[in-house]
């Protein structure tokens, strides 16, 4: 099997996608507001609505709506114009959801539009409805209405849903923070969009769950300076979740192994040493992550792909870029604080510097780096241009790595499935 370093993508131009999850009140993945920009130069976004819009229709039919949003509905913004062009007939109606933006005037023609996208099974969402909203007469097309919650004061919320709950579900927008969902959950909204639930509420607690113990102890001795393989080995062998993962991944098309395994010590002899460090660490998160929001374990997993992809051309000292993207989102996925997370772990001092100073706010060396995976993810978009500049990247390198980043993720999480059905 080829084991060598991954190399970095091309610096062909690729579309400038992110996306944010919209959430149940349980945390359970409902969809994903895709964020974008029409086209990237070497060291600017260009922001078009309606030339973004098409681009990533585009590319949304390359990549597959399956891939980019992981099996669930797509919100994608709409203007007057591309409501009337019939942009959204390319995308399948059963996965689409077409948000109306605040400044679409209500027309004639807008009514017949939605009306249309009703009628052949699209969904329609409101975006930022406010008190008098001047979409008022959209509403009876309207599947979710979006009200920003910064924006609109808290009463005004509580009555927009006492008005229209009933026909519409509502969605709270920009929930940064655990008080924040606690509040839009109050105000009755079902519905909420935000990264609030990557800042967790139990974050004092001193030890790891006892359930995920083991899943640290392989961690740990991956991560020794001297790899003994036959303590790895035996750790495989006492979890029958990572035995059952380790044979599926040896049989998915991303390996492609044609040998017969025959025990754990040769499936590890298959991968080799390099691909099996990597795989555990991937493996051993999807366990640890598997009654959590699933948009963690994919984002941990996007985060380290798109961390060793830019690796080959930013100075990373002693840092392994893979296990920096990955570990980067561990305290929210075991709702411990990094510090308690790392404890136990041989990682050098470099790497645990590098670790709490992401949490604690404290500048690093990769502080660049993290700044530019994080507003890479999220679609702040001058963010990712002033980072890329300090790390000496050009925008459509940064781009197609994390296009390719969320690929792989998706594949990953395909062939080393979740026991969660």
């Amino acid at each position: 099997m080829n084991t060598a370093v991954k190399t970095a993508p091309s610096e062909k131009p690729s579309s400038c996608l992110a996306r944010q999850p919209i959430l149940s009140k349980d945390e359970k993945v409902l969809g994903y507001e895709l964020l974008f920009r029409e086209s990237v130069q070497e060291d600017r976004f260009n922001a078009d609505l309606e030339g973004g819009t098409r681009s990533i229709i585009d590319t949304l039919n390359v990549m597959g709506l399956d891939a980019v949003c992981d099996g669930r509905s797509a919100f994608i913004n709409c203007s007057h114009d591309m409501l009337l062009k019939g942009f959204f007939q390319l995308l399948p109606a059963e996965m689409a959801v077409v948000e109306i933006q605040e400044n679409v005037p209500v027309d004639v023609r807008v009514v017949a539009a939605c009306e249309q996208l009703r009628t052949d099974g699209y969904e329609i969402a409101l975006d930022n409805f406010t008190p008098s909203d001047a979409r008022e007469k959209l509403i009876p097309f309207a599947n979710y209405l979006k009200i920003d919650i910064r924006r609109v004061l808290e009463p005004h919320c509580a009555a927009l849903v006492a008005n229209h709950g009933a026909n519409c579900m509502m969605i709270a927008q920009k929930v940064e923070t655990r008080l924040q969902f606690i509040a839009a959950l109050k105000d009755g909204f079902t519905l909420f969009q935000g990264y609030f639930f990557r800042h967790p509420e139990r974050m004092r607690a001193r030890h790891i769950p006892a359930n995920q113990a083991s899943q640290l102890r392989l961690l740990k001795a991956i991560s020794a300076p001297e790899v003994d393989f036959d303590a790895v080995e035996e750790l495989i062998k006492q979890d029958a979740s990572l035995c059952y993962r380790l044979l599926r991944y040896l049989n998915s098309p991303l390996v492609g192994v044609s040998n017969t395994v025959h025990s754990v010590r040769h499936g590890i002899t298959l991968l080799g040493e390099r691909e099996l460090v990597r795989w555990i660490r991937m493996a051993t998160t999807l366990i640890m992550g598997q009654e959590k929001c699933s948009d963690l374990v994919l984002a941990s997993l996007v985060r380290a792909h798109f961390c060793e992809l830019i690796a080959p051309k930013v100075n990373h000292g002693s840092c392994d870029l893979f296990l920096i993207g990955m570990f980067s989102l561990m305290d929210a996925i075991l709702e411990v604080p990094m510090g308690i997370v790392i404890e136990g772990l041989a990682f050098d001092s470099e790497t645990r510097t590098e670790l709490l100073g992401m949490k604690t706010g404290k500048p690093t060396a990769l502080s660049p780096v993290y700044e530019l995976m994080v507003s890479r993810e999220a679609g702040e978009w001058d963010v990712v241009a002033r980072h890329a500049k300090k790390l000496n990247l050009s925008l459509p390198f940064v781009n197609r790595a994390f296009n390719e980043a969320v690929s792989w993720a998706h594949q990953m999480t395909t062939a080393v499935p979740s026991e969660k059905k």
